[in-house]
């Protein structure tokens, strides 16, 4: 999640310098007063309660998604999940219940690998949007297992956490990675390494697609972005030296917050030849320009053609 703080030197290899501050995010519209804050703020306190209360049964992944949309209404935050099925698999059926463990297969077939789901990352509120679409298996910095709230459900999500300090570690976070791509798992990883104000900045790191090219696992690009009363919005962003509470109350007085949850076509990587820094251009341009993937729509076979000149 967060990157350094602002001006400050990156903290390591996954890490990239803060460009937006607290000040980037603002309302689109005029606030909520104080009295409609308060009551969303104790709705909120009341979710929160709920989902500590929980305790092993958040594990599952009906009641993970439960509580993650049980939040988002308690914050009369919308959330808007766009996208055509074109593929079994996590995140192709957005209505669809919740994709969870390993791939299902036929008796003695080979397991399929699971998705490597890529997001861009604005907010903390990207995290409970994607729980309540698809509990999948997420891959975090360390620091955001002792967040509040937050912590709670990536660590009940089966997050795996890694050292974003230590250049050493990389090649085994990817190899980690590769294996649970390889078990069937599904993997959401945030590639920009720090939160962007909108949902069109930020570079994608390579690393993580690599993991995807080693399993032969499909890439499945997302893209979260935020809108007041259909206006886009940078209230909900999160980013630089900002505080949890602070954008917390943000979120409470913003009027008419929606996510959307843009779910595209998926990348094919098996016997494709590619490398890893052609494949996280490719999820870059689908993510950050919200389009579609070359192809969508068109017969298999050309559409095959064209992604893969396009990759």
């Amino acid at each position: 999640m967060n990157g350094p703080r602002p001006g400050g030197a990156p903290d390591g290899p996954f890490d990239v310098r803060a460009v937006c501050t607290p000040g980037c995010a603002a309302h689109a519209v005029p606030r909520l007063p104080l009295p409609g804050a308060a009551r969303r703020t104790a709705a909120f306190t009341g979710a929160v309660g709920r989902v500590l209360a929980a305790g092993p049964r958040l594990a599952d992944p009906v009641h993970l998604r439960g509580h993650a949309r049980a939040l988002l209404a308690a914050l009369s935050v919308g959330l808007e999940v766009r996208g055509a099925a074109d593929a079994p698999g996590p995140l192709s059926v957005p209505d669809a219940e919740p994709v969870a463990g390993p791939t299902e297969r036929a008796p003695g077939a080979a397991r399929a690998p699971g998705t490597l789901i890529v997001l861009n990352h604005v907010s903390w509120l990207d995290i409970v949007a994607l729980l309540a679409v698809e509990p999948a298996t997420l891959l975090a910095k360390r620091e955001v297992g002792r967040w509040p709230l937050v912590g709670g459900l990536a660590r009940h999500a089966g997050t795996h956490f890694i050292d974003r300090t230590n250049p050493r570690r990389l090649p085994h976070t990817v190899r980690e990675l590769t294996a649970l791509l390889a078990a069937g798992r599904s993997v959401a990883v945030f590639p920009q390494a720090t939160t962007w104000c909108t949902a069109e900045q930020g570079a994608f790191r390579r690393a993580t697609f690599q993991a995807a090219l080693d399993a032969g696992a499909p890439v499945r690009p997302v893209t979260v972005a935020y809108a007041q009363q259909g206006r886009p919005s940078t209230v909900a962003a999160f980013c630089g030296d900002d505080t949890f509470a602070a954008s917390l109350r943000r979120v409470a007085t913003a009027r008419g917050l929606t996510v959307r949850v843009t779910v595209h076509p998926a990348l094919p990587t098996a016997g494709r030849g590619l490398d890893r820094r052609a494949l996280a251009a490719a999820a870059e341009r689908v993510v950050l320009g919200g389009g579609r993937v070359p192809g969508a729509g068109r017969s298999p076979a050309r559409a095959g053609q064209e992604l893969g000149t396009y990759l």
